[in-house]
């Protein structure tokens, strides 16, 4: 399918939606445009204090992600098959490659992070072998943050993006995961669960290599004093 002119990259440079994934079934569910295109909120910040090393992240978008990462000194890859979502990225003074994720990628099976935020962990419809494909991206050592979908959902369709006002994409193969499932989805792969948190009604799940053994414990974080803010 075509990515230069669909209703994604559209959305992108307008830097505004609605944009939505649409099923078979006439359902749609909202993509948060405005947001990709802002700079990192709360929820993103605590994914980001999470990354160690250099970081690859899948489906980059339009680069927010990439910039804030690149800002605090990590050596970091946006990888997404939308040339807008590359070119935005790169606007913003991230590096990122127009290229699938199954593609030959620099780096592989030395990333020390991978990131599948935004929904990504619907690349392709399988995430089985999404997540398999992420193994072969990071060192063994390495980390993958993973975003589940808020709702406990194990699901793929095909989709579409729609503009709301007619416009259609081509389909492509898309699926929604919610926490267990991702978890599920991830032992099948060979990943084992070292953190799991939600922020801002977003729900996010840390993963290593199940041969590497037990992540460390990582300590909480302080509850927040009456009248104070996270962040």
């Amino acid at each position: 399918m075509t990515w230069h002119d669909d209703p994604y990259a559209l959305a992108l440079r307008a830097g505004r939606g609605p944009l939505f994934l649409r099923r078979a079934d006439g359902r749609r569910f909202p993509l948060d445009v405005e947001r990709w295109c802002s700079v990192a909120d709360a929820a993103d910040r605590s994914v980001l204090a999470r990354c160690r090393g250099t970081v690859l992240d899948v489906g980059c978008g339009p680069g927010r992600l990439v910039a804030a990462l690149a800002e605090q000194g990590h050596r970091t890859l946006g990888v997404d098959i939308s040339p807008a979502a590359v070119a935005g990225t790169r606007r913003r003074g991230g590096m990122a490659l127009c290229r699938s994720v199954f593609d030959p990628l620099p780096g592989a099976g030395r990333w020390t992070t991978a990131l599948l935020v935004d929904g990504n962990i619907g690349i392709g419809g399988d995430p089985v072998a999404l997540l398999r494909r992420m193994a072969e991206l990071t060192a063994p050592d390495g980390r993958l943050i993973a975003e589940a979908d808020p709702v406990e959902v194990d699901e793929h369709h095909e989709v579409r993006l729609d503009d709301g006002r007619g416009g259609l994409g081509a389909p492509f193969r898309w699926a929604r995961v919610g926490p267990a499932a991702l978890t599920r989805h991830a032992a099948t792969a060979g990943w084992s669960p070292a953190d799991e948190w939600s922020v801002a009604g977003r729900r996010f799940v840390e993963l290593v290599s199940a041969d590497a053994g037990p992540a460390p414990a990582r300590p909480r974080p302080r509850p927040l004093q009456p009248g104070r803010s996270a962040g």
